[in-house]
């Protein structure tokens, strides 16, 4: 209902095959952005830092497709696209990564491959585990909050401003963003990203929250 939503309220469309949705999170609440991507018969593209968490989805059949590989990403992201193919797409990486390369194939071609974009990384939590820093690999990420959780935090910080970032270039563009109450705005103002909306005052973030915008 959240996609389904998003895409009548943002993109004015009832039909959103062709159309391209872009997360973050296959875990716990974030598990079914996949099937419901599919379910609305767009391209979902999911990053996940966690392969088990990849794993587990496609083999409960809620992930058609997994890939550790951008390119491979992107390209299977055009072909659905063009030919309105429903997908979801678990890419076993960093969420920022994944951002930053759609910025690129912007800077680089011109095209804009993502319609609607959200995040369901677990930023109530960011310093004890539910967000991984894009500097590190999943692995590096957890032994450093094991030993040095104040470098983590700082790390964590960077990472949130670099996804900020990436996000506000293409919603320039015309992606639509949405908070999927996940604190993820929250914790990216916190960090010092660029969140806060034009013109309004300090507790006012430039993207909505699912819940009054969409659900409501």
């Amino acid at each position: 209902l959240t996609v389904l939503n998003a895409g009548r309220r943002y993109l004015k469309a009832e039909d959103l095959s062709g159309k391209v949705f872009v997360t973050s999170g296959l875990g716990g609440m974030s598990g079914a952005q996949a099937k419901a991507a599919v379910i609305a018969g767009c391209v979902g593209i999911i990053a996940e830092v966690d392969e088990a968490a990849l794993l587990k989805r496609h083999k409960q059949g809620w992930l058609m497709e997994i890939s550790n590989n951008l390119d491979h990403c992107i390209a299977r992201l055009r072909e659905a696209r063009k030919n309105k193919i429903a997908l979801s797409l678990g890419y076993h990486g960093n969420v920022v990564d994944l951002w930053e390369r759609l910025v690129y194939e912007l800077d680089t071609t011109g095209e804009l491959l993502v319609d609607l974009g959200s995040d369901q990384t677990s930023c109530h939590n960011p310093f004890n585990g539910g967000y991984y820093p894009v500097q590190l690999a999943f692995e590096e990420a957890k032994q450093l909050l094991s030993t040095n959780p104040a470098k983590f935090r700082t790390l964590v910080q960077e990472s949130l401003k670099r996804h900020v970032a990436a996000i506000n270039k293409l919603a320039d563009k015309g992606m639509f963003f949405w908070d999927y109450g996940n604190a993820f705005l929250l914790e990216a103002q916190r960090a010092g990203a660029d969140v806060v909306k034009k013109g309004a005052n300090k507790t006012e973030f430039r993207y909505p929250s699912y819940v009054q915008h969409i659900m409501g």
